[in-house]
């Protein structure tokens, strides 16, 4: 068996893992790392500006690709900086390493420089923090991080390394073509509570499939959408399961929730009476108030970490199973069960209500509605373009009016929601999808987060579009005095480009080498996309379409899902139903 050097072995480890990209910061205490991977001509390595968007960075070419992404930094504040990025990748399933060098584990004790306990800081956003104390366990311990990260519910792994281990002369005997990977269980259903799972949707008058980001990481679309067309039932995915079936198909019921949802999906979700929840958590922004959601309805539960069922309230059936085994085995007992059904009474309602409980959208307004921006977004972009968005009333608009077609081609950091999130993860997922178009939205605030990330794209010739929906939330600065007048801020925010009120975002752009361009009027939005898509393109940059919006629009939200206040008109051709609907769901015949 050949012998290298133990750091030379663990990048033999990342490599036969599957490790392709990096994302980092180098800094002294991890060296010996960067060291050994300048050797590798397999793994491409992109230095970022701050550790938390390299975090970010990494968990977007993990959502986008299912590989696990790779985060590396420094001692001390490089490992603290990772930690919101952990948090986002716990917070939503999505597996990740990050790296930190350490001070040499003799001075740990005594505070020395940069030597922070990032172990126990990093443990309650990890599935497994560990510090590696002797050379020796440095293959095993990158080999069972990848084991951890993919294992059960997906999530972060971080592995500290101090310096004196890493400077290590030690030689190990390693020979990647043995050994490899090490092997874990999905687990599987049992035939009982799948036979069980079957009946209720059989018997069953109005069932739901609910999918949740948990299909969409066990790659189980292909299978939920089977099952569904077998059974003829509805799906209505939560926000994580967006993609998990296409916008356009007859079965598709739409959104649940309180703020990421669609009218005529609560109003058949309220219509329903048996739920079928597929890796899904049952989130307070979906459900709302507990007693309205789960009614006289019955729920199935089935995930892959039984930590989740029953969390926030005890299911009639509880399933637990890989989402793909799950669906395999529950389409294989209805086909032993009963003949392919065809559509019925419930599949014309899901029907009849999206045709009418729909949001007006074809607003002239200027500034923009957000509507209106999210019509021509919808109507600019096909059905390949990945759509990364983060948080804030943007991901509500977006949750509320952008159409998804396809698995992993709706991102969103949806838990934990940080700030700038979108800005870096475009950077992952065009480097993890290069041929397909890449577009984030991005908020005014948000944007101010960590736009420095869009210098990394320039550096790197990484292309993406950016757009971004600015309701004046930030330009509030008047010569250096701030003014918390929110109606001194309505009369300047739209001034113009060279207000001396506002911060320039297109200015910002061009300053790190990118492009941008901002629209006032919706008829100026696809010219502006089109220009983004092609100019990003040739000049292998990010490019930014700013569409200047209306400050005023609230989007539909609720205390529970019975009671959405609508600040918009309902196109359904009939007044006296959309006034029905105005803090309610409206009566059915």
């Amino acid at each position: 068996m050949p012998r290298m050097q133990v750091m030379d072995a663990v990048v033999k480890v990342m490599e036969d893992e599957g490790v392709e990209v990096a994302f980092g910061v180098p800094g002294a205490a991890i060296l010996p790392l960067y060291k050994a991977l300048s050797k590798s001509s397999q793994i491409r390595h992109y230095s970022v500006r701050h550790e938390e968007g390299g975090t970010h960075a990494a968990d977007g070419y993990t959502r986008a690709t299912g590989k696990i992404g790779i985060n590396i930094g420094t001692s001390g504040p490089a490992g603290t900086n990772m930690i919101t990025g952990l948090y986002t990748c716990m917070a939503d399933s999505i597996p990740q390493i990050c790296i930190t060098g350490q001070a040499p584990t003799n001075v740990l004790h005594k505070e020395a420089f940069q030597a922070v306990d990032i172990v126990e800081i990093a443990k309650p956003v990890t599935k497994w923090a560990v510090q590696v104390k002797e050379p020796a366990q440095l293959v095993w311990t990158f080999r069972e991080a990848f084991r951890v990260a993919r294992e059960g519910r997906p999530g972060p792994v971080l592995i500290d390394l101090p310096l004196d281990v890493t400077k290590s002369d030690l030689e190990v005997d390693f020979d990647p073509e043995r050994g490899g990977p090490l092997h874990f269980e999905k687990p599987e259903p049992r035939p009982n509570a799948i036979r069980q799972a079957v009946e209720m949707i059989l018997e069953a008058e109005r069932p739901i499939l609910m999918p949740g980001g948990g299909v969409i990481i066990a790659e189980a679309a292909e299978e939920l959408m089977e099952l569904a067309e077998y059974l003829q039932v509805p799906v209505s995915p939560t926000y994580m399961g967006k993609g998990a079936i296409n916008e356009d198909h007859e079965l598709y019921a739409g959104i649940v929730g309180l703020q990421t949802q669609q009218r005529y999906a609560n109003q058949l979700f309220l219509e329903s009476d048996l739920v079928v929840g597929i890796g899904n958590r049952w989130a307070e922004r979906h459900t709302g108030d507990l007693e309205t959601y789960r009614g006289d309805r019955k729920f199935v539960h089935i995930d892959i970490d039984p930590r989740q069922i029953g969390r926030v309230f005890p299911p009639d059936l509880a399933v637990v199973s890989d989402a793909k085994l799950a669906l395999e085995a529950m389409l294989q007992t209805a086909r032993d069960m009963t003949p392919q059904r065809e559509p019925g009474a419930w599949v014309e309602r899901v029907g009849e209500l999206r045709s009418t409980l729909l949001r007006k959208t074809d607003f002239d307004d200027s500034p923009v509605k957000p509507q209106r921006a999210y019509q021509e977004m919808n109507e600019f972009f096909d059905e390949d373009a990945i759509m990364v968005t983060a948080i804030g009333l943007y991901q509500i608009f977006g949750g509320q009016f952008q159409k998804t077609y396809k698995p992993r081609h709706y991102l969103c950091c949806g838990q934990a929601g940080p700030l700038g999130w979108e800005v870096p993860a475009c950077i992952g997922v065009k480097l993890g999808r290069p041929d397909n178009l890449v577009v984030g939205i991005v908020g005014d605030y948000s944007f101010q987060f960590l736009m420095e990330e869009v210098a990394v794209a320039v550096q790197y010739k990484v292309p993406y579009v950016l757009v971004m929906l600015n309701n004046a939330y930030m330009g509030l600065i008047r010569q250096g005095e701030l003014n918390y007048d929110m109606n001194f801020a309505v009369d300047i925010a739209y001034e113009g480009p060279n207000s001396e009120y506002g911060i320039d975002n297109v200015m910002v752009m061009e300053a790190m080498g990118a492009l941008g361009r901002r629209v006032w009027r919706p008829e100026e939005i696809q010219d502006a996309l089109a220009w983004a898509v092609q100019a990003s393109e040739e000049q292998r940059v990010p490019a930014l379409v700013e569409i200047m919006c209306e400050r005023e629009t609230n989007a539909a939200m609720g205390l529970s899902i019975d009671k959405i206040n609508e600040y918009e008109p309902i196109l359904d051709g009939s007044q006296e139903l959309a006034g029905q609907i105005v803090g309610g769901v409206p009566e059915r015949d």
